[in-house]
């Protein structure tokens, strides 16, 4: 067991909600004081913009509340699975793709949805795709992000604890 503790936020194409939530969670564990102990990263189920930073829409919303946008997309990986403890999809169809993905059923339960996280209970579990739409949908998404990632956070440190334990 390593360690450290993995998340991996996965969306289409890895360029708009899973580098988002992959910069605002990692503020949260740096604000947290677990920067040490927790490692986030991000993917995409398909690899159309591999090699690509985040489109600019997401920079600039992220830059505007102040995050960091470094980023280059990647497809997520099925041999991935044993070294992450969270695979955190951004809509119901990435949590289907990626629990029929993962080589275990063990690895299937990694699998979760971020608005599962987000104590006010959405009756939408999804994060929408801003990509098609205006500035308007990247801001949805980021205050979708930042809404579940304290939930998040709070289930990554009873985690952390359990290790220790």
């Amino acid at each position: 067991m390593s360690s450290l503790y993995r998340v991996c936020f996965v969306c289409t194409g890895n360029i708009c909600r899973s580098p988002m939530a992959e910069s605002v969670f990692r503020a949260r564990v740096e604000e947290a004081g677990l920067g040490a102990a927790v490692e986030v990263d991000s993917a995409g189920t398909g690899g159309w913009h591999e090699g690509d930073g985040a489109d600019p829409r997401t920079v600039a919303v992220l830059e505007a509340a102040g995050y960091a946008s470094a980023h280059t997309a990647r497809r997520f990986q099925a041999a991935w699975f044993p070294r992450l403890d969270l695979v955190i999809a951004l809509d119901a169809g990435h949590l289907r793709a990626l629990r029929r993905l993962a080589p275990t059923p063990a690895d299937a339960a990694k699998v979760r949805l971020l608005r599962g996280y987000d104590s006010r209970r959405p009756d939408d579990m999804d994060v929408p795709d801003p990509y098609y739409g205006g500035m308007g949908g990247f801001e949805d998404c980021l205050e979708m992000v930042e809404a579940a990632s304290e939930g998040l956070l709070a289930a990554v440190r009873a985690a952390l604890e359990e290790h220790v334990a």
